[in-house]
């Protein structure tokens, strides 16, 4: 079966991007309307779609200010169509993106066990003195106004 790299997702691949991440420990909380916000706000979108269904099969988003600094976010490939190197083809795909490519800082973040499959686009643990803090507010939807 052959795959196409698109950059926008029609409304049955918004829903079959929800039932990927449903699948997954990572975003498995995730709602139709809080990922189409999501996608609305990332700058950069590469599905893998399955050119005879037109199921989406792969996914991943990137945010940047297309000059200094980027991240990748949510790379996911489909469970049935894992060991077909559809990771592989996606991430090429980002890697050579016209806008990635004049970035000067790419970042992504993954568990180890994963540090040797994106090692091999040069990505290496950061080693520069520096971590990345976060705020950790859950997975609260959008426009949730929990009182404090």
């Amino acid at each position: 079966m052959s795959v196409s790299v698109i950059h926008l997702l029609s409304d049955s691949q918004v829903e079959d991007l929800v039932a990927l991440y449903q699948k997954e420990w990572w975003s498995k909380s995730r709602t139709l309307h809080d990922v189409r916000t999501m996608l609305a706000n990332s700058d950069l979108i590469f599905g893998l779609v399955d050119d005879e269904t037109g199921r989406l099969v792969g996914f991943a988003r990137v945010l940047t200010d297309m000059v200094y600094r980027a991240i990748i976010y949510d790379v996911i490939v489909a469970d049935d169509r894992r060991g077909q190197n559809l990771g592989k083809r996606l991430m090429d795909a980002m890697m050579a993106d016209n806008v990635l490519t004049s970035v000067a800082s790419v970042e992504l973040h993954c568990l180890p066990s994963m540090e040797s499959f994106y090692g091999k686009w040069g990505f290496v643990p950061n080693n520069s003195g520096t971590r990345p803090l976060r705020i950790r507010r859950g997975d609260a939807p959008i426009g949730d106004k929990a009182s404090a």
